[in-house]
């Protein structure tokens, strides 16, 4: 993966975590206690939401910056958080059935901010 597309991914999980929460992770990651797409990229957030802690695991993972890709694609497109959700279940659910992986991620609210 080039590194301007990894420098992108980590700038997109810094900047909407409201959106990078509700995106999942397919490539096992939850064993290590990620619960989302965001976890791939940011380990640690101040009081005021700020980013204090880097999670290096997205420099190395393929899967998680083409998650965040299509994420941040999406939603520079103006598609919701559930359309961005939907979307990316749909390409990697072929991965989440055949490797038994995907991350606890909570659905968004439909209709209501966070959508």
């Amino acid at each position: 993966m080039p590194l301007p597309v990894i420098r992108t991914a980590y700038e997109f999980a810094a900047r909407h975590p409201e959106v990078m929460k509700y995106v999942p992770c397919f490539c096992g990651c939850e064993r290590a206690g990620h619960k989302d797409n965001h976890d791939c990229f940011v380990s640690a957030r101040d009081s005021k939401n700020k980013v204090t802690a880097w999670e290096p695991h997205g420099l190395v993972c393929e899967i998680c910056v083409s998650v965040a890709q299509q994420a941040w694609q999406m939603h520079n497109s103006g598609a919701s958080i559930s359309a961005i959700r939907t979307s990316i279940e749909q390409k990697y659910a072929s991965i989440a059935t055949s490797r038994g992986v995907h991350t606890p991620t909570p659905m968004p609210k439909h209709g209501g901010a966070q959508d």
